[in-house]
């Protein structure tokens, strides 16, 4: 029984070493030196209502579609504090705040000028963003951020022009229960439009000012490889544990849903530990998560290891490339 089950395996992986070997052949181009991962330099998270499966009585009352009024928690009604952007897998960047929690626009407000048509039992479940102690993060142009004065005299933050709001059902970072509510409430992007996924492929190139043309993902965000991977006799990730939560692999990706890259060895694998993973010319690729917007390239030359792809699949600006 153990003979046939370690035949049976040796047979799986051959095949799977086999079909790498037969896509990737050895033009691979670029270093390879094997080693102890390396995790990289720290680099300085009326139509108001929540829709439910009850009736949609948001429109009518503001109380949310469940029927019941909400009351904002303190961390609701907290200061705004440093502004940051965080990448959403649905909606691409979205702007939070000092707490990791989502900021929203209204579509029934104006940004131009600013004004808010959210008050009464509208503001109980929205909570207007106060403005006093709101600053610029990561990610985040301060030109962005504005004020505008409400009808009870207080100041709610603006970004790009619109009202800034939380949602009370927002328990913690991250969460997005108010994104398209009642097709008016939209998660904000950091330059006040709605927070969205970019139209851009799955993988293309961007002509970056100091770097040349670069690999990005479908959020635009740069694309990295790391000199201590292997691609040859198949595409070998040495980016594990606490690495890969700073460096995250980029997921596969249809060769269809390419533009720009070269199309020899463009292929995703199965990593060790189950994570799916795409390469470019074989080798394993990652974004990095000191990059908070689209044309960042913090993770450039980091340790010595890490570096932006080509569209040949190259490390741009590593020693000997």
């Amino acid at each position: 029984m153990k003979t046939t089950w370690r035949t049976a395996s040796l047979v799986a992986t051959a095949a799977a070493v086999l079909t790498l070997t037969t896509a990737c052949g050895q033009d691979n181009g670029g270093s390879s030196a094997a080693g102890a991962q390396n995790v990289g330099a720290t680099t300085a998270a009326g139509d108001y209502g929540n829709p439910g499966s009850g009736p949609a009585t948001g429109a009518a009352n503001g109380y949310g579609a469940d029927g019941n009024k909400s009351s904002a928690s303190p961390a609701q009604v907290a200061p705004a504090g440093k502004l940051t952007v965080a990448a959403n897998p649905e909606f691409g960047n979205v702007l939070t705040d000092g707490s990791g929690l989502t900021l929203y626009r209204f579509d029934k407000d104006t940004a131009n000028p600013p004004a808010s048509n959210c008050s009464g039992t509208c503001a109980t479940t929205w909570p207007p963003v106060p403005a006093n102690d709101a600053t610029a993060g990561a990610g985040v142009d301060k030109s962005q951020l504005g004020e505008v004065t409400r009808p009870d005299g207080t100041k709610q933050l603006t970004i790009g022009g619109w009202p800034a709001y939380r949602y009370v059902k927002d328990a913690k970072a991250g969460d997005v229960n108010g994104q398209g509510v009642n097709g008016t409430w939209f998660a904000l992007a950091p330059n006040g439009k709605k927070a969205k996924l970019s139209d851009l492929p799955g993988l293309s190139v961007r002509k970056d000012a100091k770097l040349g043309d670069v690999v990005v993902d479908k959020n635009g965000m740069t694309v990295y490889r790391f000199l201590k991977d292997k691609a040859w006799p198949k595409s070998v990730s040495n980016c594990t544990g606490a690495c890969l939560q700073k460096w995250p692999a980029v997921a596969p990706v249809k060769t269809e849903d390419t533009q720009g890259v070269k199309k020899k060895g463009l292929m995703g694998f199965t990593r060790p530990d189950g994570v799916k993973q795409m390469t470019v010319n074989c080798w394993p690729i990652y974004t990095f998560s000191g990059d908070k917007a689209p044309g960042d390239t913090n993770g450039q030359g980091v340790g010595g290891t890490w570096y932006a792809v080509s569209p040949d699949g190259k490390p741009v600006g590593a020693p000997g490339n």
